[in-house]
């Protein structure tokens, strides 16, 4: 609660017992009374004597008739082991403080046109259920031990709030006499206070606040779910991922390396028997006069006679009469071993790529000799 102009008011003045087990008839009389005034054993011992005030009025129409043997085999109907207490009880607790307790729906009080803005307090009871609404200063509120906390009833609520209560079913009664002084009281007089939010009753904030626990928990079984070992497994995971991926990259180059020799040797093939193919392959291709081989043939005729030149070559069929000489002993030939630079199943990766790089630089210089020839 805040307090108009003058901040935050603690509220700790204003009395107010929270529930505890069935002894709300407890939490009314002290919330009325603004203080401890009543335990259960107090409360106990005053339905004690209204229990053995009843059974001497049922003694006197003779301890030995059915009635009265009925009567002493039933349970109290004063209090119960709940902590339940009646309405008996009640109105004889505050009888001490010289308070007496009238039904607000009575004829008897509805003749008076009492508004109720003109009381001081009501008990209100629903089954075995008890609270007070009191006046404080010049403000009412709801001090429900089912709330949290106090609530504030403004005066044009008020009649309707007790109109609610009874169309709820509950009992309404309203306390007559001088209630004690209470220091809530005292400093309401001079300050009035504004409510900002209601107050939660003690049964929904543990609903709330298992509903939360019980979010929190489906979020961490989703979780379990996707990662079964736990959150510290993700860290884990991200690096095996990462791990794989250089793998796969790793691969990928060598894939590309090995594709790429593939082609610098069939390139250093195909450069190393140009020469050849020029002189034997094209000796036996009709010419007409005046037009060179280049001008008869087209690229494409040419690219497939080559693949059918090479192919006869690797089967065997054409002999490889133009082996280029290098410098490197990786492609020296000895006619001993049936060694040819072309089985490169022979060879490393590193001797096939020195071989393809040679083979190419020796291509290039045949081409220049020949250019310069011409």
């Amino acid at each position: 609660m805040k307090a108009a102009g003058s901040g935050q008011i603690n509220m700790e003045a204003i009395f107010h017992e929270r529930q505890e087990g069935s002894l709300c008839a407890q939490h009314c009389l002290n919330n009325l009374l603004q203080g401890e005034y009543f335990s259960p054993v107090e409360l106990s011992s005053i339905a004690q004597q209204l229990d053995e005030e009843e059974r001497m009025r049922m003694a006197e129409g003779g301890v030995s008739s059915e009635e009265y043997r009925t009567f002493l085999q039933q349970p109290s109907g004063n209090m119960d082991d709940s902590g339940y207490f009646s309405i008996q009880v009640i109105s004889n607790a505050l009888k001490v403080w010289g308070l007496e307790l009238i039904l607000f729906n009575s004829p008897e009080y509805q003749r008076l046109g009492i508004d109720p803005i003109n009381e001081r307090s009501f008990i209100c009871n629903y089954k075995e259920h008890w609270f007070t609404v009191r006046k404080l200063g010049k403000q009412w509120f709801n001090l429900n031990s089912l709330l949290m906390g106090p609530e504030l009833i403004s005066d044009t609520y008020l009649a309707l709030f007790l109109a609610q209560l009874q169309q709820e079913g509950y009992s309404i009664f309203v306390v007559k006499g001088d209630l004690p002084d209470c220091e809530a009281d005292q400093l309401l007089q001079m300050i009035q206070v504004q409510q900002m939010q209601r107050p939660k009753l003690i049964g929904e904030e543990n609903v709330q606040s298992r509903d939360q626990r019980v979010q929190k928990t489906d979020v961490e079984q989703a979780l379990d779910v996707n990662h079964p070992f736990g959150t510290g497994m993700l860290d884990e995971d991200e690096e095996n991922f990462q791990r794989a991926l250089a793998l796969s990259r790793q691969e990928i180059d060598m894939e590309d390396e090995e594709a790429d020799l593939r082609r610098a040797i069939q390139l250093s093939m195909q450069g190393g028997h140009r020469n050849e193919f020029s002189d034997s392959g094209l000796q036996n291709i009709p010419q007409p006069s005046g037009t060179s081989q280049s001008e008869s043939l087209s690229s494409e005729e040419l690219r497939r006679r080559r693949q059918a030149y090479f192919e006869k070559q690797q089967q065997g069929q054409i002999p490889d009469t133009h082996t280029p000489t290098t410098s490197s002993n990786a492609l020296e030939t000895d006619p001993g071993n049936d060694y040819s630079p072309l089985r490169s199943g022979d060879m490393s990766e590193e001797d096939m790529l020195q071989a393809a790089m040679n083979m190419s630089l020796e291509t290039v210089k045949n081409c220049l000799n020949t250019e310069e020839k011409k």
